[in-house]
């Protein structure tokens, strides 16, 4: 009996990973507005009764697939603290993962630049669908701006508000150079306006 539950948690498991995998495919192929919940169980080759047995929309398999994609980046920021890194590396890091991140999974970008891209209604998309990587970056800069590495005449806010604004015009740059390598030179600048002469020596 415990082996076919065993069993039927790892269909499940795999029948739920589909469906995402599929949404994420029509996401960045159709964009979110233009993505069906046929369109995507025909690419997860599943029967559309099938995707209510595990989602309720497709807002929410977006928020499920930000949610991801901030735990990935969670994780490796962890493990970063994890070697004694400064704030400015630490900062520093956190905003190549993501570039990362957004650049292999560019479905989610206009989520982090925008919500308003994703529906014809955008006061009825949640607040929680951004994937709340700007929160990362303010624990970041606060830790930094305690130690003294950073600056603390200016608030943290107003320092994280200006990395997710060096997604946002990276995200439509026309310059003939890589998103990733676009966003870490602009980050080099940032931080080179916000150490301290302390955090200048680390």
């Amino acid at each position: 009996m415990s082996e076919k539950i065993s069993l039927r948690k790892q269909k499940k498991f795999r029948a739920r990973q589909q469906i995402l995998s599929a949404a994420a495919r029509q996401f960045e192929l159709h964009g979110f507005a233009n993505t069906s919940i046929a369109g995507i169980m025909q690419e997860a080759q599943l029967g559309v009764g099938t995707f209510y047995n595990y989602f309720n929309s497709k807002e929410e398999v977006l928020l499920t697939l930000a949610k991801n994609l901030r735990e990935e980046v969670t994780k490796n920021i962890s493990a970063a603290v994890q070697v004694n890194q400064s704030s400015a590396q630490l900062l520093e890091s956190c905003c190549a993962c993501v570039a990362k991140v957004l650049d292999e999974n560019r479905f989610v970008l206009p989520l982090f630049t925008g919500a308003g891209e994703f529906s014809d209604k955008p006061e009825q998309i949640p607040q929680s669908l951004s994937p709340g990587f700007g929160e990362l970056f303010e624990e970041i800069i606060l830790r930094g701006q305690h130690s003294g590495e950073f600056r603390a005449d200016v608030p943290t806010n107003i320092i994280a508000e200006i990395i997710h604004s060096i997604y946002q015009t990276t995200a439509f740059s026309k310059l003939d150079i890589s998103f990733r390598e676009n966003i870490g030179l602009k980050v080099k600048i940032l931080l080179d306006g916000i150490k301290t002469q302390r955090g200048q020596n680390l």
